[in-house]
């Protein structure tokens, strides 16, 4: 974790959760000196009750070392509003339909903001019987390469994870509007509406 919790943090969400610093300090089996010493910056809770802590909160403990308490409004979970999220070290692929706090590898990671495909990142769809085929005009090096498709509608998801050295290349079901997103390990996520 490159972060730690501020005093700032566990003071605002003690208020919103409208308990004193004693409530706080019984839920923890500290005293309310501890309390009080961790949200003036003079003290920091030990490793041992961070996820006490978060729990004490309602909180999770991303939230808590983050600082930033998510919230889901999206209800109905639209899955065109979906975030996908890549960790830089281990290239795993993360993709919520929400607000959420993801970490991988011990950092917190951003959702990726998509942009228009480009020059570089052509998009080519043809229909082969009931599928299209989607290629991307793109080299696949061991160093700069397409590491997956996906195509969003409101109502599914399909997937596919590329590797380098393979084609940038896959079939897909297209079953209505949507939105195809491909995403290069050097320029990020990309999107092309369907």
């Amino acid at each position: 974790m490159d972060t730690y919790i501020t005093g700032s943090t566990i003071k605002n969400l003690r208020e919103k959760k409208r308990i004193t610093q004693a409530e706080l300090a019984d839920m923890l089996g500290v005293s309310s000196k501890a309390i009080s010493k961790w949200e003036t910056g003079k003290g920091l809770p030990d490793i041992t009750l961070i996820e006490p802590l978060a729990k004490a909160l309602s909180v999770s403990v991303m939230e808590l070392m983050s600082g930033n308490t998510v919230i889901n409004k999206n209800l109905s979970a639209n899955i065109v509003r979906s975030k996908f999220y890549v960790c830089p070290i281990c290239n795993n692929i993360i993709r919520t339909v929400g607000d959420t706090v993801i970490s991988c590898c011990g950092i917190a990671l951003p959702p990726l903001e998509a942009e228009e495909t480009d020059a570089d990142h052509q998009v080519t769809i043809e229909k082969v019987e009931d599928e299209h085929f989607i290629t991307v005009t793109h080299d696949m090096t061991k160093m700069h390469y397409i590491s997956f498709i996906c195509y969003v509608t409101s109502d599914r998801v399909e997937f596919v994870k590329l590797y380098p050295e393979g084609n940038a290349e896959t079939r897909l079901k297209f079953r209505g509007s949507g939105y195809l997103y491909i995403y290069c390990n050097k320029h990020g996520l990309m999107k092309k509406k369907l």
